[in-house]
């Protein structure tokens, strides 16, 4: 989804926008995403969405288009317990200069081969997200909903809340 900020295509350094306590936010947020209440929480909104999603039947061609960012002109912004979350589960952990070179590139550090290296630990910004045109009515209101429910987890187990332009906030991780 898109979000405030900068308009895609200008690419820049997503380490820049770090705040000064950004490894102990980082440390936070990982010891969180272990905890089992939070990742049935987390778990909860993705089931949900998924149900509603599928009740709307948008057309996936599994393109990753998605993922390509600048070149169909949006920005995906998740929370900083969705960043920790993803990185939890992923195959692999991006390094410092793969999240500087995505950055470059527009587009996420964990396309591969065209597609989404992260589908099923996918943040709810990309869960939401379609390149289907008949998405765009309910797009918006479904991720307001569900991101709504993640400040409501994020406050229920004293994690600090952060939304963030998602480089940046794999940056809080591997700065």
């Amino acid at each position: 989804m898109t979000g405030p900020g900068r308009a895609p295509g200008q690419p820049r350094d997503p380490f820049a926008a770090l705040p000064p306590d950004a490894a102990e936010l980082a440390a936070r947020w990982a010891e969180a995403a272990f905890a089992p209440a939070v990742d049935e929480g987390l778990r909860a909104i993705h089931r949900d969405m998924a149900e509603a999603t599928a009740a709307l039947a948008p057309v996936c061609d599994a393109s990753g288009r998605c993922c390509r960012f600048g070149e169909w002109g949006h920005l995906l912004y998740v929370t900083g317990l969705e960043a920790a979350w993803t990185l939890r589960a992923a195959a692999r952990t991006p390094t410092a200069e793969d999240v500087r070179a995505a950055a470059l590139r527009d587009d996420c550090p964990f396309l591969e081969a065209g597609r989404c290296g992260v589908h099923a630990f996918r943040p709810v910004g990309c869960r939401a997200y379609f390149c289907d045109p008949r998405a765009a009515g309910w797009q918006e209101e479904l991720s307001e909903r569900m991101l709504a429910r993640l400040r409501a987890l994020h406050e229920e187990h004293a994690v600090p809340y952060r939304y963030g332009e998602w480089r940046t906030m794999l940056a809080h991780f591997v700065a």
